[in-house]
C-alpha cells in the first residue's frame, strides 16, 4: 500500500517562509506525477504545484513565483518551499502521488498564517 506523509507546517506570519516535506513510501519514479494540493476551510481542495517523473513543474497562477516544489529521490521526498506567504495561503497541505488511473493522498499537513 502506498503511504504518504507530509510535515512541515506549522503557524506563521504573512511574509515569512515554511518547507513542508511529503515522504514517499515507493520509489517516486514509479509515479507519473507527485503533487501538493491545499484546502481551506469551507472550499475545494485546489491544486497547488506537482513534479512529473522528468522533473517538469508546473504551479497554480496564487503561487507562481512565491512556492517552489522539488523532490530528492533519494529520500523518497517531494519538498515544497513557501515563501512570501500570505493569510490566504492558510490551509491544509495535502500531498498526491498519481499513477494512471489512480491516485494517492497523505493525510495533510495545516499551514496558518497570521500576524
Amino acid at each position: 500500500q502506498v503511504q504518504l506523509v507530509e510535515s512541515g507546517g506549522g503557524s506563521v506570519q504573512p511574509g515569512e517562509s515554511l518547507k513542508l516535506s511529503c515522504v514517499v513510501s515507493e520509489n517516486i519514479f514509479d509515479f507519473n506525477s507527485i503533487s501538493w494540493y491545499r484546502q481551506a476551510p469551507g472550499k475545494e481542495r485546489d491544486f497547488v504545484a506537482s513534479i512529473n517523473v522528468n522533473g517538469i513543474t508546473q504551479y497554480a497562477d496564487s503561487v507562481k513565483g512565491r512556492f517552489t516544489i522539488s523532490r530528492d529521490v533519494a529520500k523518497k521526498t517531494v519538498y515544497l518551499q513557501l515563501d512570501s506567504v500570505k493569510a490566504e495561503d492558510t490551509a491544509i497541505y495535502y500531498c498526491r502521488a498519481d499513477i494512471p488511473f489512480r491516485y494517492y493522498w497523505g493525510q495533510g499537513t495545516q499551514v496558518t498564517v497570521s500576524s
